[in-house]
Formats: C-alpha cells, structure tokens, sequence
C-alpha cells in the first residue's frame, strides 16, 4: 500500500512538473530543446501520411458500401471477431426480381424473354461486384486499417513518450541554472564590518547545500539527457520507416487499381455480350410482328460516329417501294460510308439485306428513298435497311 502511494505522489508530482514546464515554455519564460530539421521533417511526413491515409480508407469504405448502416454492422461484427454474413448486392437483388418477373409474364414472351437475359446479366454483374469488394477489402483496405491501427499508434506513443522526455530535460535545465544562480550568490563574500561572524557559518552552510544541489542537478541532467538521446532515436527509426510504408501502400494501390480494372471488363464483357443477345432477340421479335425498323448499325464518317437506332412505325414508303429496285442500284462515286452492325437482323424481303452484328458494310443513300433507310452493300449482296 505504502509503496503504490509513494508511486502515486511521483507520478503526480512528475506530471505537476511536466505541465509546470509546458506552460512556461508557452509563456516564453523557459527555454525548449528543439529537435533538429531532418527530425521535424520525418515527424511533418508522418502526420501528412497518416492524415491522408485515414480520409482514403474512409472514402474507400464509403465507395465500396455506401450504406452506413451497413458499414456499422460489419465493424461491429469485426470488433467481435465474428464473421459478417454474406449480403446480396444490389444488382443481385434487382437480377431476382426481374427473373422472377420474367416467371409470372411467361418466359416465353418477347418481354418475359428479355427480362429473363436481363436478370441473368444482372446477377452476374452482381456476383463480380461481391468478388471486386472482397478482393478490394483484404488488397487495400486492410494494410491501410493495419497501418493507422497498428503502426501510427505505434508511433504516437512512442512520440508522447518524447515529448514527456523532453519536457523533463527541459525542467532539469531550469533546475540547474536557478541551482548556478543560488550557488553563485551564496558563495559570495560577505562584508566584514556589516556581517556578524555567526553569518558566516551560515553562508559556508548555504554555499555548500547549493553546490551539492547542482552536483544533484547536473547528475539528473545527464540522466534525462541520456534518456531522451535513446528516445529520440528509437522515434527516428519509426518515422523513418514511413518511407517503407508508402512502397507497401503503393503495392496496395496497384492491386487495387487492378482489381477494379478486372472488374469493369468483367461487367463490359457482361453487357455485350446481353447487348447482342438482346439485339437477336429485338430482331426476331420484329420479323415475327412484321415490323421494320431503319439503320441497325452506327455509321463511321470523318465527321463522327453515330448509333442510329430509331423506331419507324409501319412499312416503308410508297416511293421507295414502287420506284426503287435494289438489282438496279448502283454505289455513287462518292458519299459511301462504313458501318458497324450494332445487332443481328433477318431481311423481312427480297429488297432488305440481312445483317450480322460486328460486321462491316459499305451504306450510302439514292435519290427517291425515304430519309429513313440506306443502302448497305456486302460483296456483291446489297439491300436497304
């Protein structure tokens, strides 16, 4: 008991002592050892890692669940040391309701059909966006929680303990210069003619306890010199270990980079692939209603690239149909184009030209036709769409 109380008023004594100090220093009425300038760089590099590593964890935690509540509970099951249960995405979810949309219009209807592809692309799109999240948490955010959880408090305390040191090397300097200052004036000689002779054991007295207090002083000085030397070093190595952290964090970053890459062609592979099966799709259903619908490819001009995929309603004119043969057009010498097919379609006659998606065709326009459709030409096949 008694040795915890004596433990107790040292501490609060050392702590009186370090904010006696502290306050001081702020005041201007005490001297503070500064750190030299390479010193403060590493501690200025440090706060400027550490203060852009937590604002990049947090927003990446935000772009990888933008729901809160979401982020709360898989932190809490984490500081439980509990795994979180696997959460359907959002595509994932909105994939299952249009399949099970699809099942109650009939997966056999044009728009039952497309919901059904549509739901499946969905939830594929979905299944990549859980793999990207989970490769992304364990490859990115996690060396950047290590490092502010683990690392930085590291050396935080470490950097405390030397501000502690410091201020105690502070406060033994102070000591000993008013200890010098006492020293000097009782060591001073007396008057003869106006100091009685018993002043004079007491001033012998006094300059000896001043200079045993500065043999004290100086004794603690070098202690507390000693001390925040051995400190200040072991703070340099951590801080200058920030420089290994940022080639982790680059290694972190290039994986993170790359894992989203990988996701997006992933998701771009994904919708072509439901572009072009909605394309065979759209153009079955169209043959099959007896519908015809103008410029299924997008056109490359020196000018632009253009999609042109506008919806005709009925056939095609009356000019075009009466006065216009396909076997007796001929390519003009000049305002031909190259297309792109954007999507299958099957000639509803003799007079159109069945396309292929992805592939190439020469189209150009006649006098006479409606602005509506063109003439495509493939090798010696040719026909208006």
């Amino acid at each position: 008991m008694d040795f915890n109380v004596k433990k107790f008023a040292s501490g609060a004594g050392l702590f009186f002592t370090r904010a006696f100090q502290f306050t001081e220093e702020k005041l201007g009425q005490a001297e503070k050892t500064e750190l030299d300038a390479h010193f403060e760089n590493l501690m200025s590099r440090a706060d400027c890692t550490k203060h852009w590593t937590d604002k990049i964890y947090r927003q990446t935690e935000v772009l990888l669940q933008p729901n809160p509540s979401a982020r709360i509970e898989e932190f809490l099951y984490e500081k439980l040391d509990r795994k979180a249960p696997s959460r359907v995405t959002n595509a994932e979810l909105l994939g299952q309701y249009m399949q099970d949309a699809a099942k109650e219009f009939g997966p056999g209807t044009p728009y039952g059909s497309a919901l059904m592809k549509v739901g499946e692309c969905e939830r594929r799109l979905g299944t990549a966006e859980r793999e990207f999240l989970q490769t992304s948490a364990i490859s990115f955010l996690t060396p950047l929680r290590n490092f502010l959880e683990g690392d930085w408090r590291t050396i935080s305390k470490e950097r405390r303990l030397l501000e502690n040191l410091r201020l105690d090397l502070d406060a033994c300097k102070t000591r000993l210069k008013k200890a010098k200052v006492a020293e000097a004036k009782a060591s001073m000689a007396p008057d003869f003619q106006e100091t009685r002779p018993r002043n004079y054991v007491l001033s012998a007295s006094a300059s000896a306890l001043w200079s045993e207090e500065v043999e004290k002083a100086e004794h603690e000085l070098r202690v507390a010199q000693t001390e925040f030397d051995r400190q200040a070093e072991v703070t340099r190595l951590l801080l200058e270990g920030i420089s290994s952290t940022h080639v982790n964090h680059l290694r972190c970053l290039h994986e993170f980079v790359e894992a989203q890459a990988a996701y997006y062609k992933q998701c771009h592979l994904h919708m072509q692939e439901l572009q072009k099966e909605l394309g065979r799709l759209y153009s079955r259903c169209r043959n099959r209603m007896g519908l015809r619908f103008p410029n299924a490819f997008a056109l490359n001009s020196t000018h632009s690239v253009a999609a042109a995929g506008s919806e005709a309603e009925g056939l095609s004119s009356p000019v075009e149909t009466d006065t216009l043969k396909i076997e007796e057009v001929q390519a003009p010498a000049t305002g031909t184009r190259k297309a792109k097919v954007l999507y299958d379609y099957d000639a509803a006659d003799s007079s159109e030209l069945s396309l292929l998606a992805d592939e190439l065709i020469t189209v150009y326009t006649m006098p006479g036709m409606d602005s509506d459709w063109l003439i495509g030409e493939r090798g010696n096949q040719k026909g208006k769409h």
